[in-house]
């Protein structure tokens, strides 16, 4: 079984702005798996289905970022899952500024990085093993705070990059789930990063 997060915030506000990408992502897996995502009795929207013969919980927690842990902890608890199998059943999924819009990233562990809602994450959990799904939305632009970048929408130019990036990492989800984490990583995070660098490289032809 995996409980697949996507963190955001809720409300129509905030429904196209860079934080909730997480939420884009568990769209469309519901969508490509016909699960159907509704209120639940904890503090989300969620959905049960199965793929490649595993059951599934589509989540999207509506505690608001910074509260995200809290959600995933009740969940976790209901389910049963001690921590020392979080790893193997846990996958959330989130925006990352540190990547290039539409770029993901897959990891196994690893600190919070300056998110805040896999802070909470942490601390809800206590264990830093668990699968993260890191989507790319830009970096912060110099003049505008770290808050209101996120809490923004994207650009017209960016809105190609970032749906192929919210297809990506469902496809990056399915993939873990039926031929494992470690396989998802060498896929897209070395495929991601030979592009990164042959992008660098036709740059510095270029000039």
């Amino acid at each position: 079984m995996y409980l697949i997060f996507g963190l955001g915030n809720p409300g129509r506000k905030y429904a196209k702005t860079r934080h909730n990408v997480g939420f884009g992502v568990i769209d469309k897996l519901a969508h490509d798996w016909d699960i159907n995502i509704k209120e639940s009795k904890f503090s989300a929207f969620a959905g049960e289905g199965f793929y490649d013969r595993q059951k599934i919980i589509l989540i999207k927690p509506t505690t608001y970022m910074n509260r995200s842990g809290e959600a995933i902890r009740d969940f976790l608890s209901y389910y049963k899952i001690p921590a020392e199998e979080i790893i193997n059943h846990l996958i959330v999924i989130y925006d990352d500024t540190a990547l290039d819009c539409g770029k993901i990233r897959i990891r196994k562990r690893g600190s919070a990085g300056g998110h805040n809602g896999i802070k909470d994450i942490l601390y809800q959990t206590e264990t830093e093993d668990f699968i993260r799904v890191r989507l790319g939305i830009g970096a912060k632009p110099g003049r505008m705070t770290l808050a209101d970048y996120v809490l923004s929408d994207f650009k017209k130019h960016e809105q190609e990059d970032i749906i192929f990036g919210i297809i990506k990492a469902a496809d990056a989800v399915a993939d873990i789930i039926s031929r494992g984490a470690d396989f998802a990583m060498n896929k897209y995070n070395i495929r991601e990063k030979k592009q990164e660098q042959e992008k660098v490289g036709d740059t510095t032809l270029e000039t």
